[in-house]
């Protein structure tokens, strides 16, 4: 990788932790097991039904606190995720963020294996992420001036903003282009395009291919009544036993979600608000000004053209980025999906003959004892070293290869095979 673009990877990869927060949280709310009760008795409505309601529901404002709870059963890999960052071999720039790249992988380890609690503020374009962790918070605010990202115990504070004017003109271009192709469509089909209920009609005709869609138990959610989802896969080879979405039964947001292991009782991964309103927040919320002292990043998100989005589009269609560094592949679909990342987009080190590729003792040094963690961690198989938790494994080769998924192990190791 040419120093450029290594330089603003290692620059990315210190968004990890900001990035991932709203991800795990804010993602995880879409998708605490309930708790029946049986003074809730709503309308009776039909999967088909209730999927129409979550998907028309108009709420603009609300406010809350999520609790994420996860019982993976992942080990701790703190020791191993440090290594992947590499050590420093002195005080240049490289080495540090290499060792900042470890930190970050630390952290977004934290937030997918542990418990969590966050406040939510949504209004209109405005919204905002508070994290709240034991010595300190991180948040996320995002207004039309941009966005902020904190974090109180690092004292650090980046401001995103985007060049309104290119992206105004991307959006412009862009819809010329949606109205080509909507053409384009349109004689194909030889007639329109078909319309939403139409749309809703064929996802849920292909979704019971894969899955078994049931409406549950009324329950209460933060003193809602809602109505509760079940999703049950009908594929034997993932480690998904059964999601479960709690659906408010007024407005169709979705409030509670879990995430329940294959022949498990109880959800190894969970996330529900405790409490939640749909009035608008004092507007006092969104506004953060950077504390006297606190270390500020400006950034300015680059905007592309529709020319380069096709342009990344094809690089995708190669296999290959525009450095020729190789893409992740993707193997499979719906619940038995499985990521392989290529050997040199992998954790460095974990493969053999990576540490003499350094260069330097003290990365070596590091590198090795990365491995040695994964080696006591992981359970030895033909190729590779396995890593197994209740949703997730995760296949580290000897030849540098990656691959991860919410599947069996027998189903990840056919998958590493056939790859070869």
């Amino acid at each position: 990788m040419p120093a450029q673009g290594a330089a603003a990877s290692r620059r990315f990869s210190r968004w990890i932790p900001a990035i991932a927060a709203p991800i795990a949280i804010g993602v995880a709310v879409v998708l605490v097991p309930m708790q029946a009760n049986a003074a809730v008795d709503l309308p009776d409505l039909t999967p088909e039904e209730l999927l129409e309601l979550a998907a028309s529901s108009d709420v603009e404002a609300l406010s809350g606190t999520v609790e994420q709870t996860s019982e993976l059963g992942l080990p701790d890999l703190s020791g191993l995720t440090g290594g992947m960052g590499g050590a420093s071999g002195g005080d240049d720039d490289e080495g540090s963020d290499a060792g900042a790249s470890g930190a970050d992988l630390d952290d977004l380890m934290s937030l997918v294996t542990g418990n969590h609690t966050a406040k939510v503020y949504v209004d209109g374009g405005d919204k905002r992420l508070q994290v709240l962790d034991r010595l300190g918070e991180r948040d996320v605010y995002i207004t039309d001036g941009g966005a902020w990202i904190w974090d109180s115990r690092e004292q650090t504070a980046t401001h995103v903003t985007v060049d309104r004017a290119a992206l105004e003109a991307l959006e412009a271009e862009a819809e010329a282009h949606a109205d080509e192709a909507r053409e384009r469509l349109e004689a194909e089909l030889d007639g329109p395009l078909p319309t939403p209920d139409e749309v809703l009609d064929e996802a849920l005709a292909k979704l019971d291919e894969s899955t078994e869609v049931s409406v549950g138990t009324d329950a209460r959610v933060a003193g809602r009544e809602v109505y509760e989802l079940v999703l049950v896969p009908r594929d034997d080879d993932t480690l998904v036993g059964e999601v479960s979405v709690a659906i408010d039964g007024d407005t169709g947001v979705p409030l509670a979600a879990s995430v329940t292991a294959a022949g498990a009782d109880e959800p190894a991964f969970s996330v529900a608000f405790t409490d939640v309103s749909f009035a608008a927040p004092d507007a006092s919320v969104f506004a953060f000004t950077p504390p006297e002292g606190a270390e500020v990043t400006e950034h300015e998100v680059p905007i592309p053209t529709v020319a380069e989005l096709e342009q990344l589009k094809a690089e995708a269609e190669t296999g290959v980025d525009a450095e020729g560094t190789p893409r992740p592949i993707v193997h499979g679909s719906g619940w038995s999906t499985v990521v392989e990342l290529p050997a040199g987009r992998g954790p460095a080190g974990l493969d053999e003959g990576a540490d003499a590729a350094t260069g330097d003792p003290d990365a070596a040094e590091g590198l090795g004892d990365a491995s040695a963690m994964l080696d006591s961690l992981a359970q030895r198989v033909d190729g590779g070293r396995l890593i197994s938790t209740s949703l997730v494994t995760v296949l580290f080769t000897d030849d540098g290869r990656v691959l991860a998924g919410a599947v069996t192990p027998e189903h990840l190791l056919a998958v590493a095979s056939s790859g070869r």
